[in-house]
């Protein structure tokens, strides 16, 4: 599972034309899920999301997670973009994201566990819908996380 997680001052969802998700402060997620993802890779992506302290303290130093930022929020968007193969030539290949079958309900188990570790309502996009996000990054702050290839220090 590879995610994209952007620190924004406000972030939407529209869909057709009609506002589907916002949020103000807080973070906006970008998930892609391949077929050899599990529960654990669901699990230690949502713990590393709640616990990154990207947001700036009294100080102004980078230093608190989300889950003490007051009336901060979350909102989830699947792009299964995020799989995409650029090895070989200039087309992009999808073959390593997951199929609406599998993908689908891994992407639900993790707006479903971030909820339960974040304590209130994820926002969310719509799974496959031709969908315009727009957003402010604050910083930016952009952060890729790859539970295939977790870091070991």
């Amino acid at each position: 599972m590879r995610i994209v997680i952007q620190r924004v001052l406000q972030a939407a969802v529209d869909i057709a034309g009609i506002r589907k998700s916002e949020i103000g402060q807080g973070l906006m997620i970008l998930v892609g899920v391949c077929d050899e993802d599990t529960d654990e890779d669901i699990e230690y992506l949502c713990q590393k999301v709640v616990k990154l302290r990207i947001f700036d303290d009294s100080e102004g130093v980078m230093n608190l997670p989300i889950t003490e930022v007051a009336g901060s929020g979350i909102l989830v968007v699947s792009q299964f973009t995020l799989m995409a193969s650029t090895k070989k030539g200039n087309r992009p290949s999808y073959i390593h994201a997951s199929r609406p079958e599998f993908a689908i309900p891994m992407y639900e188990k993790f707006v479903a566990k971030l909820q339960s570790l974040f304590g209130k309502e994820i926002q969310t996009g719509e799974f496959g819908a031709d969908m315009q996000v727009s957003l402010v990054n604050d910083g930016p702050v952009t952060i890729i996380m790859d539970s295939h290839q977790r870091e070991k220090f």
